[in-house]
């Protein structure tokens, strides 16, 4: 029990190394491409943009297990709700602040659509998110409702793999003929199925199943992957390399030879990796671009983004997302403790 625990933590490491992958991506690459650097950055940490993409991974793992642990839909969702949204909620209260104090003025988001933000529906309105990150909040939402209604309509056996067949076809044909999508169907394929990322999740799924069960049917083994060659396709080189390499990290941690990760540092950054992607973008472009117009070297404003991010998440994480959790399973608890037939669900890997 002790070695799963610790390869689970370790999993809750790659998670914190994720985060602040995005975080130096969006920091370093990705400001120099919009607003341009006082320095040349580096390439590496263009790979960055796509630790979201083991964010994924690392959801479908976890959220099947959080399924087959919980007791009904209904729980589910509110389970869901609680862990994403009052973080969220603070997190846009504070980056729309950060943007009309410090900006930048392109990332400003009107009042209708920062409401919309509160709800995770804004993109499916049209409007733009409060900071470039929560697209892919949108995504693993989406994810969460599909999930949710397949598996406690169909259970965890072969109908949903069968669902799981098609969707991971359909996302070959999708991203294969992506510029030819009708119009007709491009919020379907694009934004409902997700098809350029639905396959991460499935193979996390997947994964979880084999690491729970032990080795799975010829079947389950072709479909993972299936599942796991679809980046291959669906990224450009050498990203799509990149995301290959991130199933092989993360199989190793499943598997055990990763534990080393679960130190105090790293689990530490695990903690606060929903809170610091949450808060990091547009409020460190601010912060770098006050940076610059005090004349300090780009260096210096990257610096200080990153910090003030983390003094950010650390609140968030400890005053928000931690009590709003406390909350929610006393609660739960004590309702299920009302109904003996429920089963109180375990806890997992934070974020689950």
């Amino acid at each position: 029990m002790a070695e799963n625990t610790q390869r689970l933590q370790a999993l809750d490491a790659l998670r914190g190394i994720a985060a602040v992958s995005v975080v130096l991506f969006h920091y370093i690459p990705y400001y120099h491409e919009l607003y341009g650097h006082g320095f040349t950055p580096w390439s590496f940490f263009d790979f960055g943009r796509y630790g979201v993409h083991l964010f994924y991974i690392l959801s479908g793992f976890v959220i099947f297990m959080t399924l087959e642990r919980t007791p009904g839909a209904g729980w589910f969702g509110l389970a869901r709700a609680f862990r994403l949204l009052p973080a969220l909620w603070v997190g846009i209260l504070l980056t729309s602040l950060s943007v009309y104090l410090l900006g930048p003025a392109d990332r400003a988001v009107g009042l209708t659509g920062t409401l919309w933000n509160f709800t995770l529906l804004h993109e499916y309105l049209g409007f733009s998110p409060v900071d470039g990150a929560y697209w892919s909040l949108v995504v693993e939402a989406t994810f969460y409702v599909w999930m949710a209604i397949l598996f406690y309509s169909l259970g965890a056996g072969r109908r949903l793999h069968g669902v799981f067949w098609l969707w991971v076809v359909g996302s070959y044909i999708g991203v294969i003929y992506w510029k030819q999508i009708p119009e007709t169907y491009e919020f379907l394929v694009k934004e409902l199925l997700f098809v350029k990322y639905a396959p991460l999740f499935i193979s996390g799924m997947l994964l979880f199943q084999w690491h729970r069960y032990g080795r799975p049917p010829v079947a389950d083994r072709c479909l993972l992957t299936l599942s796991m060659l679809h980046c291959l396709i669906a990224y450009k080189a050498p990203f799509n390399l990149f995301v290959a390499g991130c199933y092989g990290v993360f199989i190793l941690a499943v598997c055990g030879y990763l534990n080393f990760l679960a130190n105090r540092v790293l689990l530490w950054l695990g903690s606060l990796s929903y809170a610091l992607y949450l808060v990091h973008q547009n409020i460190g472009y601010g912060i770098i671009n006050l940076s610059y117009e005090a004349g300090l070297p780009g260096q210096a404003g990257v610096a200080l983004a990153v910090l003030t991010a983390f003094i950010l998440a650390y609140g968030i994480h400890r005053w928000v997302e931690k009590p709003a959790l406390r909350w929610f399973r006393d609660r739960r608890r004590e309702v299920l403790e009302r109904r003996p037939n429920e089963a109180e669900p375990e806890q997992v890997v934070s974020r689950s």
